[in-house]
């Protein structure tokens, strides 16, 4: 089942989204040390939806429309903040000082970042709920086959999350700086890009 979940969950991560980006971007700009710290923290935020889902939080959410679109929009706004502030700070403004990427980053704050982004998304709880309840009726899983089927996704998270701070790390070599502020400049318009998208999304 731990297979399965992980099978599963690299079959997701071909979908590159917001976190994907910044992980890239924390190795190439901060180093692989830094970027782990804030793929430790992604799998803690996955490890937490998961576990929400199985226990059927995901199932309150759904049954109150206002609390949904609450999350909905909180998470574009995180978003939103994230890609303005990464543009600002490449022409020198402060505009969240806790959230500019391209200052040099501590590992804290990597882990903090990258939490947060993770958080943005909490309607992927309603997701995993959806992945489940599928799951119980295809194959008869038990709540125990259930964890180990969540097991093998925040593996999967890990594994390519890793994988992409090697990359990154690698590709750090290759920028100057003015390429380093062209990718910050470029992964700020996407993060607003994807806040627009979640805030558009139909519930």
């Amino acid at each position: 089942m731990v297979f399965k979940g992980f099978r599963f969950g690299m079959l997701l991560q071909v979908a590159v989204g917001p976190v994907c980006l910044f992980i890239f971007q924390t190795a190439a700009s901060s180093g692989f040390a830094s970027a782990e710290t804030g793929v430790l923290g992604v799998a803690i935020v996955d490890a937490l939806f998961i576990s929400a889902a199985i226990l059927g939080i995901g199932a309150l959410i759904s049954r109150y429309p206002k609390a949904e679109k609450f999350l909905k929009y909180f998470g574009a706004a995180v978003l939103s903040i994230f890609g303005i502030s990464t543009i600002a700070a490449v022409f020198g403004v402060s505009l969240v000082p806790s959230l500019d990427f391209f200052q040099e980053q501590s590992t804290g704050d990597v882990f903090i970042k990258a939490l947060l982004l993770t958080l943005s998304s909490p309607l992927t709880i309603l997701f995993w709920a959806g992945v489940f309840s599928s799951k119980i009726s295809e194959e008869n899983m038990l709540r125990r086959d259930m964890y180990f089927f969540g097991l093998g996704a925040v593996l999967s998270t890990l594994f390519f999350l890793t994988s992409v701070s090697v990359l990154g790390s690698l590709v750090s070599s290759l920028l100057d700086p003015y390429l380093l502020n062209v990718l910050n400049v470029v992964v700020g318009f996407v993060l607003i890009g994807f806040g627009i998208k979640t805030a558009l999304k139909s519930s």
